[in-house]
């Protein structure tokens, strides 16, 4: 009898104890983590097209992407974006590179969410006789799925000559599906400013269906297209650039 006597002690002060630590801990939970005051992130991507605006980049064909971001806890945010392109030498420049660098402030206003920056698209040595460099301000409103966006162009646009306080209307919405599925559809203007450049002026539009797949991966395929001027856009294979197609992409954020 006294041999058994121990282990049946500590086998009732083992479960006292465990008891006892677990209504501590539900007494007790942790405070919660403190939101960080600003945060850097970073994304790489691929495409089967690069289309900007609805006109492609990539002379329809793969773009590699990517990115970097920083955002302040007070709204402020900067940052970096590049593709390759090849639009630049098929215009007779010699670039194949955009990088965006941009910065500005989102915060709301009741039920108006907004984004208000500036942002300008480099394309390194382009060598065009109007450069292709270009300077936007920007200024958008969301209220619950939909957003509107203007952009405002400082400098001559994307390389067309007197082209100076062209502009850039989009709207757009984003639906949540539910399992990481989300759906956006767009439309946009694209005004180009200047005597006789009313030609490339156009409006462009898409669907987005976006699956998040969770640890930063992400893949969309959108059905894109335009009403621009064939005779305007096109490669030097006498392609249009602006034609109606399905571009699929791939995303990593972390």
């Amino acid at each position: 009898m006294t041999f058994f006597a121990k282990p049946i002690l500590l086998t009732s002060i083992l479960a006292a104890l465990a008891g006892t630590s677990a209504v501590a801990q539900t007494a007790a939970p942790a405070a919660p983590a403190a939101a960080p005051a600003s945060t850097l992130s970073y994304n790489v991507g691929v495409v089967t097209d690069y289309r900007y605006r609805g006109i492609s980049q990539s002379r329809l064909q793969p773009a590699v992407q990517g990115g970097v971001d920083f955002a302040h806890s007070s709204g402020a945010y900067v940052g970096a974006w590049a593709s390759t392109i090849k639009w630049v030498k098929d215009a007779g420049g010699d670039s194949d590179v955009e990088l965006d660098i941009y910065g500005g402030y989102k915060g709301s206003a009741g039920a108006v969410s907004y984004d208000v920056g500036v942002l300008t698209y480099v394309y390194p040595s382009n060598a065009l006789s109007t450069s292709a460099n270009t300077t936007e301000i920007y200024a958008a409103g969301t209220v619950g799925p939909a957003t509107l966006k203007y952009s405002h162009s400082l400098t001559n646009t994307f390389g067309f000559a007197n082209s100076k306080n062209s502009g850039y209307l989009d709207l757009s919405a984003t639906f949540d599906l539910g399992n990481g599925f989300s759906l956006v559809p767009h439309i946009g203007h694209q005004r180009i400013a200047g005597t006789g450049n009313g030609i490339y002026s156009y409006t462009d539009y898409s669907v987005t269906l976006a699956k998040d797949f969770g640890n930063g991966l992400a893949v969309t395929a959108a059905v894109v297209g335009t009403d621009a001027d064939k005779d305007s856009y096109y490669t030097p294979a006498g392609k249009f650039t602006g034609k109606a197609g399905v571009v699929v992409g791939l995303k990593y954020s972390f």
